[in-house]
């Protein structure tokens, strides 16, 4: 619960509100990384799921890799991300789905190998926001696709009051977020205690 507290306080003193539901967060996770506090979370979710038998962790490009990958240190198990475009490396031996970038205002396929998801995966989903659970709904679709289980989501940071989380909840996964804004508006940050 500690990384709770302080999540929020690092928010409220570097995070920064563009417009009405934008949170700037690249001073400490979405640019510049922030180790100690990122090692903290990874920790905190690790804590959270220990009891879920999870053996593989599925994060998007980019932001969520750090604190994927300290769970996964954590936990003990691989870290796959998916990515948002395809390189000269990666072949048509794929699992995708859609969602769309609020921030960057188009629509993102995500894509995994099908080297790295199986079916017997029970997958831990960790991502940097929850917002309108676009990019949540397009792992959980991946996971579908290669039969892998989907034990549960952490979040670095929810935004409560837009539809992700219960987007999730009516899936039926259990999703644990580290700071719950409630309302964001101007400057003006509140949280779910």
């Amino acid at each position: 619960m500690f990384i709770m507290k302080k999540l929020e306080e690092v928010i409220l003193s570097h995070g920064k509100v563009l417009g009405k539901d934008i949170l700037k967060v690249d001073s400490f996770l979405n640019h510049q990384i922030k180790p100690k506090l990122i090692k903290e979370m990874g920790e905190e979710f690790a804590e959270h799921f220990k009891d879920k038998n999870i053996n593989k962790i599925l994060t998007v490009e980019s932001s969520g890799i750090a604190p994927a990958v300290i769970t996964g240190l954590v936990l003990d198990c691989d870290v796959v991300f998916a990515r948002k475009q395809k390189s000269l490396t990666t072949d048509d031996n794929t699992f995708s789905s859609t969602c769309y970038s609020y921030t960057k205002e188009e629509m993102k396929r995500l894509i995994v190998s099908k080297d790295y998801l199986h079916e017997n995966d029970n997958v831990l989903l960790i991502d940097d926001f929850l917002a309108n659970g676009q990019a949540a709904k397009a792992m959980v679709a991946i996971c579908k696709q290669a039969g892998a289980n989907v034990a549960g989501v952490g979040i670095v940071i929810e935004k409560s009051y837009q539809d992700g989380r219960k987007l999730l909840d009516d899936m039926g996964i259990d999703v644990y977020s580290l700071a719950r804004i409630s309302h964001m508006n101007g400057k003006e940050i509140e949280f779910i205690d």
